[in-house]
């Protein structure tokens, strides 16, 4: 107290301006005294804090540690349970081609098996293998007499293939192996259900692994209904690769050699520009998508009459936008795109032969095309040419006829046009035809398609779960 006394006694003996100076010196001196303290303060609690997380995380290791410990346990414990629940039921150790779960592992199957399931992960496996191990799990739920989870297990699959369906809309190999799929799993359903219109192809192992106590007809309609919803979602992705290539590939490339000198005069600077263009495909391309398509439904064992249907519609589309083009367009009304069609179509039906598919319908569907390509290449001056295009053409409406007649385009100055009293002579020989009036054909027409019961030869105990798909919660009965 008397060193501040005499401290301020000095002050006042100072002028004001050093007693200024001398105050802020003070000020200066008291806040870096005070600084150095709370410096201190927060060395101190940094590193309390470092030793503080430091046991943090010795702690979080315990729990982690810990629950671990616990998850193992309940684990080894459940399947200790469902084997044991497993050996009350059985009657002999052999495995019956029934599959168990519990209740809990619903969702778990579901997502491993429908949702998250690629097709590539089980290739060199048994085709359809999903649906064959959905059956064995039906099948347990059945022998049990469960219905509750037999209700569930439908459930659930069928709205997780909806799932799949909707996220991969344009997914034509993801497609193609659920088609595939649902297909099986219907046939399955058949073949198990103790009908026996159904079992006349069965083995007597076969006959043992039938349903005992529940009829699933109404899940086989909504089965065979969503595999009508997948068709058509197969062939809508088909088409929508393939319909871009069908009029440059069929009209306008030349899969001919030295045809794009006979070509119209007027129109061959125009044709060839569009051959050279960036959206040009050859008749090949078309070939080898379809080879891509064919691969993927037979790998994927799609009944070979569904396969068969696929190709007759895409090829009843291949006819529709081509004729469609070729009634509207002058420049591929000639003699030579006759001949262009008839080699190309010749080329598809090669195609179809050499996959076994000719007796599938898709040649007939080509029918028009085929008819309108030798209408390009016949005589057109007489009666007896009349009557002879009156009697080829039987698949074309005389308004088609009569509009390609009328487009048709010389190859050069020394032949003669279609006359108009030609053109008469024909309608007149048809006038009694009851043909539709619509010019062009109906491109988004869709064939019916049919799923002829197709039993399976595999026995159910026979059939090998791969590791691949993680279902190692199901226990073999």
């Amino acid at each position: 107290m008397d060193k501040q006394q005499q401290t301020f006694c000095q002050t006042l003996l100072l002028s004001p301006e050093a007693q200024v100076e001398f105050g802020v010196q003070q000020e200066i001196s008291r806040l870096t005294n005070e600084n150095l303290d709370l410096k201190e303060l927060v060395e101190k609690l940094e590193k309390n804090e470092r030793k503080l997380k430091k046991q943090l995380k010795i702690y979080m290791k315990k729990v982690q540690d810990l629950e671990a410990a616990q998850a193992l346990a309940q684990s080894d414990r459940r399947r200790h349970e469902l084997t044991r629940q497993v050996t009350v039921q059985r009657k002999e150790k052999d495995f019956q081609g029934m599959l168990e779960y519990h209740k809990e592992d619903e969702a778990l199957l579901i997502r491993n098996l429908v949702t998250e399931l690629k097709p590539h992960t089980l290739s060199g496996t048994v085709p359809c293998l999903p649906a064959y191990i959905l059956y064995m799990c039906i099948r347990h739920a059945d022998y049990t007499n469960d219905d509750v989870k037999v209700h569930s297990l439908l459930t659930s699959t069928i709205n997780g293939i909806k799932k799949v369906l909707k996220k991969h809309n344009d997914d034509f190999e993801m497609t193609s192996f659920w088609l595939s799929n649902t297909c099986r799993l219907l046939h399955c359903l058949k073949q198990y259900s103790g009908d026996e219109g159904f079992m006349t192809q069965n083995t007597a192992k076969q006959n043992e692994h039938c349903l005992k106590n529940f009829d699933l007809t109404e899940y086989r309609q909504v089965l065979s209904d969503l595999s009508i919803q997948i068709y058509q979602q197969l062939i809508k992705i088909a088409e929508g690769v393939l319909q871009p290539m069908i009029v440059s590939a069929m009209l306008e490339n030349e899969s001919i050699q030295g045809l794009s000198g006979v070509k119209p005069t007027g129109y061959r600077k125009r044709s060839s520009s569009m051959v050279d263009g960036e959206n040009s495909y050859c008749l090949e391309a078309i070939v080898r998508q379809m080879n891509s398509f064919h691969t993927v439904l037979c790998d994927q064992g799609l009944d070979p009459e569904i396969i068969m249907q696929v190709f007759k519609q895409l090829f009843y589309m291949i006819n529709t936008v081509t004729l469609n083009n070729l009634l509207l367009r002058k420049d591929v009304c000639s003699w030579s795109t006759g001949m262009q069609l008839r080699y190309n179509i010749s080329q598809l039906e090669e195609w179809l032969r050499g996959r076994n598919l000719h007796q599938s319908g898709a040649v007939q569907t080509m029918e028009p095309l085929i008819q309108a390509a030798q209408l390009l290449q016949l005589k057109k001056k007489t009666q007896e040419d009349a009557e002879a295009i009156c009697s080829l053409c039987t698949s074309l409406s005389t308004q088609q006829i009569v509009k390609i007649l009328n487009l048709y385009t010389p190859l050069n100055e020394f032949e003669e046009r279609v006359t108009v009293a030609f053109i008469r002579t024909i309608q007149a020989q048809l006038q009694e035809r009851n043909d539709p009036q619509q010019l062009l054909l109906d491109s988004k027409h869709m064939f019916p398609v049919l799923f002829p019961f197709n039993p399976s030869s595999l026995t159910m105990d026979s059939i090998h779960i791969p590791a691949c798909l993680n279902l190692e919660f199901l226990n073999e009965v």
